[in-house]
């Protein structure tokens, strides 16, 4: 998998890798012109006495040493080019493709791992694409050419290459074996440390409500010994890695000069060629060990594009048709025809054979008890999620037949968890309709009975809101929402138990503003509170995602027991109350 992203991400970008081959290669071989220069200098000029030769031959290895650094230079600019690149494509990747999924492939996953696979496990791979950016050409470059030249020099020890090379990658091979099981439970305990903080981040005032710090601050400090338990032992094994290198450097360097000592007393061989030899030696290993810095990161980097391939494999479930169909008219007609849905490896369905019509500019509630399917139901309309039987319809036309950016600008959603972005008033309210006026926000928070309080923030449409509205009260961040949607100014609108923060009294006015100032406009409805619902042109009874109740409010009374059942309970709690 790692092969295949980095081809995946580096085909494009292919004149800054010729950039990096070019200048790794020139970097290289000035890196292996120096020993024999050096070899070059002793023999002929530090043992012959000859200054000639010595200033002669001392000018181009400096020449040769210029060209070396500036070599390296260009080819790091251009591989840290190549790295920062490839990370910014990959993450948009991921980023447009977690946009698309639907929420069954964002709990697949979970949130948690798709923010570590679009952050550190993406800065791993860039990680990896700088090293071997940097090393790819030189590291074998250096370690061939190495072997060349060095029995150019002296055959005679050649030998000892064939010992010390075979065992260091011997070493660094078995290591790295054992460091791919650490790596890979090393990201899975990253994501549950993500996972641990996100939710006691968001439910912070849950944990202290029921006086949980010690517990949670415990749950967090065991994922993060586990993270520190793991990452101690591939650090272990990393730490293990270079010694093991330096001795085999070191115990060749002592060897090349003991064996190469005997070659020079009675073979005759030359002291400069001994120190080109031993200079070579070094050079492969150092080719070698470079390379081990790549061996390093690989085993953990393949891990994160394993990872991450498997983000950009998924497509997602709700997909757009291939051949779109536009529905005649915006009429907001919306049609449920014998719609089933389970979710993937639920035992049931949670919805069974629903059908229902939603006229064009009339309401329809839904209600039921909790589980019943209610959000469920709502979901399907926009394509949260794609029915498992039956079909949906909006505008006569089935909504999996419909372009999703056709069907989103049809509908205005209200979730039943009000959810804000860091910016604004006006910028949360325009997120819907990025041209819409001043006078058109004011309107909408007009009907939306927020107006009073947006007036009262200091800076009133440019007051701040943090992120997800934590600034504001649950119920003005549901009022901001339905103001948001209202802005769209779609033909449809959803409000998934959108009421349910305000009172009574904000309830009732909302409602009337949205019969007066928006007549012609179809709503869905789902609600607890019958008083809600009460005037809805038709109400829809769950139970167990079963229909067992469809008609107004006084037929329902009359004719549903659940229906009933709701309705006197809810009285015998205001009148106990």
């Amino acid at each position: 998998m790692l092969g295949k992203l980095l081809a995946r991400y580096t085909r494009p970008m292919w004149p800054l890798v010729v950039a990096v081959v070019v200048f790794q290669l020139a970097q290289s071989v000035a890196s292996l012109l120096l020993p024999t220069l050096n070899a070059d200098i002793i023999d002929e000029g530090v043992v012959t006495g000859d200054i000639e030769v010595i200033w002669s031959t001392g000018g181009v290895m400096l020449i040769v040493s210029a060209v070396q650094i500036v070599c390296a230079i260009i080819a790091v600019w251009f591989g840290s080019r190549l790295a920062t690149s490839v990370g910014r494509d990959l993450r948009a990747d991921l980023f447009h493709r977690v946009v698309a999924f639907s929420q069954r492939e964002v709990g697949q996953f979970g949130a948690p791992s798709l923010i570590t696979r679009n952050t550190n496990d993406v800065q791993q791979v860039q990680m990896l694409v700088q090293v071997s950016a940097t090393l790819m050409i030189s590291a074998p470059m250096l370690a061939i050419g190495g072997i060349i030249m060095a029995v150019r020099q002296d055959a005679g020890l050649s030998w000892l290459m064939a010992v010390s090379v075979p065992a260091l990658l011997i070493i660094v091979g078995l290591i790295v074996v054992r460091m791919v099981p650490a790596f890979t439970l090393m990201q899975r305990r990253i994501d549950r440390v993500n996972q641990i903080l996100r939710e006691q981040l968001t439910g912070i005032r849950v944990i202290r409500a029921f006086v949980r710090e010690r517990e949670e601050r415990a749950r967090f400090s065991g994922a993060s010994e586990d993270v520190m338990a793991t990452a101690l032992r591939a650090g272990n094994l990393m730490a293990l890695m270079f010694p093991a290198v330096m001795l085999v450097m070191n115990l060749s360097s002592v060897a090349v000069i003991w064996f190469g000592a005997w070659e020079v007393q009675e073979a005759g061989v030359e002291i400069g060629t001994l120190f080109a030899f031993l200079n070579y030696m070094m050079q492969i290993l150092m080719g070698v060990m470079m390379a081990t810095f790549m061996f390093v990161m690989i085993p953990r980097a393949a891990v994160c594009a394993t990872r991450i391939g498997e983000v950009l494999e998924t497509g997602p479930s709700v997909a757009a048709p291939a051949a779109p169909v536009v529905p005649l008219g915006p009429e907001g007609r919306i049609e449920f025809d014998h719609v089933g849905f389970a979710y993937p490896g639920a035992e049931e369905p949670v919805l069974h054979d629903v059908t229902f019509t939603v006229a064009p500019g009339t309401t329809t509630a839904v209600i039921g008890s909790t589980g019943s399917g209610k959000t469920t139901l709502v979901g399907l309309v926009p394509r949260l999620f794609d029915v498992t039987a039956g079909t949906v319809r909006v505008d006569g036309v089935d909504v999996r037949d419909i372009d999703p950016d056709d069907l989103w600008r049809r509908i205005g959603l209200v979730p039943q968890r009000a959810f804000l972005f860091s910016g604004t008033v006006a910028s949360n309210l325009r997120y819907g309709n990025g041209e819409a006026s001043d006078l058109e926000l004011w309107e909408a928070l007009d009907t939306a009975q927020a107006r009073d309080f947006v007036e009262a923030m200091p800076g009133q449409l440019e007051a701040p809101i943090a992120q997800g509205g934590t600034n504001v009260s649950g119920g003005q961040r549901q009022r901001l929402a339905i103001a948001r949607a209202l802005v769209k100014n779609p033909g449809i609108q959803i409000f998934d138990d959108s009421f349910s923060a305000l009172d009574l009294q904000t309830d009732a006015a909302l409602r009337r503003a949205l019969d007066t100032r928006l007549p012609g406009t179809t709503r869905l409805v789902v609600a607890q509170r019958v008083s809600t619902i009460q005037g809805a042109d038709q109400i829809i009874v769950l139970e167990h995602g079963r229909i067992v109740g469809m008609g107004r409010h006084d037929e329902l009374r009359r004719t549903c027991q659940t229906y009933r059942e709701i309705v006197e309970s809810q009285l015998a709690a205001e009148a106990t109350a």
